[in-house]
């Protein structure tokens, strides 16, 4: 049986509980738990799961808008975006997008978890499969490198007041990065439509000149 989790306090509540269990060190936690294949309900309630009260060091709007831009890659997720307060088409998947904002969540989330950098550095070093495919591809363990230097953007704001600035441009959620509307996108269809029809008798209509001329 699939657990259940029923959620109390709306989307932004909900996405900020997809960030959490998606995260590496809540992956970490419930593999010292897990001893086969299946996350059972007894083992699901043991995990550390935060509720995002008002006294979260980092603002629930951070994590709505990076879930948000992360899950909503399909009109299938539309209900939810708009419960989020999202009112346009959905995302466009960009891979290179979707892994700082995936390595962005998990530097908060380690935060949020009071997890030292030099714990953050080990557990990650727990991960021996992203580790060998970011070596394999990009020379380095890229994935840990850039969780740790959000880590420390995010420590630093703290330390200075100042909010933390992703530097993804345009920002997380932006609608510069969705598809294009509903309507703008079905008049282009309709026009490749058109455009296909057109051809299709120019091409019919040219091998019946040709047979006419045999």
């Amino acid at each position: 049986m699939t657990p259940y989790i029923e959620i109390v306090g709306g989307a932004h509540v909900s996405a900020f509980l997809s960030g959490a269990l998606n995260s590496f060190v809540l992956d970490y936690v419930a593999r010292q738990k897990v001893g086969g294949m299946h996350l059972s309900y007894f083992i699901l309630y043991q995990l550390p799961i935060l509720f995002p009260d008002k006294d979260l060091s980092i603002p629930l709007q951070f994590f709505t808008t990076h879930v948000l831009e992360l899950t909503f890659t399909a009109w299938d997720l539309e209900p939810f975006a708009r419960d989020c307060g999202f009112y346009g088409p959905p995302f466009r998947w960009d891979e290179a997008r979707r892994f700082q904002l995936r390595c962005e969540l998990d530097a908060a989330f380690f935060h949020l978890y009071g997890i030292s950098r030099d714990d953050m550095a080990y557990i990650m070093d727990t991960f021996p499969i992203v580790k060998r495919k970011d070596e394999a591809k990009y020379g380095t363990y890229r994935t840990k490198d850039t969780i740790l230097a959000i880590y420390d953007a995010l420590l630093e704001a703290q330390r200075t007041g100042q909010p933390f600035i992703s530097p993804l441009a345009p920002p997380p959620a932006d609608s510069h990065c969705c598809h294009p509307p509903r309507e703008a996108r079905a008049s282009l269809e309709a026009l490749d439509g058109a455009f296909g029809v057109k051809q299709n008798a120019q091409m019919n209509g040219g091998h019946e000149d040709d047979r006419a001329r045999r």
